[in-house]
């Protein structure tokens, strides 16, 4: 067997993955992290992030059993780089963003993101020195400027991607999940 030019690499995540803002309460203030582990769960509407079990915002999730999910634009690289670079523990993140709430769940949801996803916690797991959450969507959000024909057009959202230690964002829909593979001849 040939691995065609194959290099190995070193046992590390590498990306894609979509960079997402993760909110929620502290101290009865907004706090946000950038998140860049984490998406969907499975097929239901379960979504999940991996946060430092010290993360300033962690104690926050475990106390209200509720996080966002905000994707950002690429016009929010720099305030979103600066959520994960910055902890909670040491600045006041509050007023990064517009907040706005739901009455689903208790957690800040970002006006300037083009989509927002509220999930109320239905189970986590701890590995290795963090906390896998996984959250139930109790609420989702778009700002209609980012929709085509009523749902998420990921070239309106222009979401940023993480991805060996850059980020990057999409230029272009390539192809339909579960509609490509039928395109083939011997698809039956």
């Amino acid at each position: 067997m040939t691995l065609m030019n194959k290099i190995k690499l070193a046992n590390q995540a590498v990306g894609p993955f979509p960079a997402m803002i993760v909110g929620a309460m502290m101290k009865e203030k907004p706090t946000y992290t950038l998140v860049g582990a984490g998406g969907c769960a499975c097929h239901e509407p379960v979504l999940c992030v991996s946060l430092k079990n010290d993360h300033y915002i962690t104690a926050g999730i475990e106390k209200s059993g509720s996080f966002s999910i905000n994707i950002p634009t690429v016009a929010l690289l720099k305030k979103m780089d600066y959520c994960g670079i910055v902890s909670g523990h040491d600045a006041d993140k509050s007023s990064l963003f517009t907040p706005f709430y739901d009455a689903a769940g208790l957690a800040p949801l970002i006006k300037e993101c083009p989509l927002n996803f509220l999930c109320k916690v239905c189970a986590s797991q701890e590995i290795r020195g963090f906390t896998m959450f996984f959250g139930d969507i109790v609420a989702a959000f778009a700002n209609e400027e980012s929709l085509t024909q009523g749902r998420p057009d990921p070239l309106k959202i222009d979401p940023v991607i993480m991805m060996a230690f850059n980020y990057l964002n999409i230029n272009s829909v390539i192809g339909q999940p579960y509609a490509e593979g039928k395109k083939m001849e011997s698809f039956v």
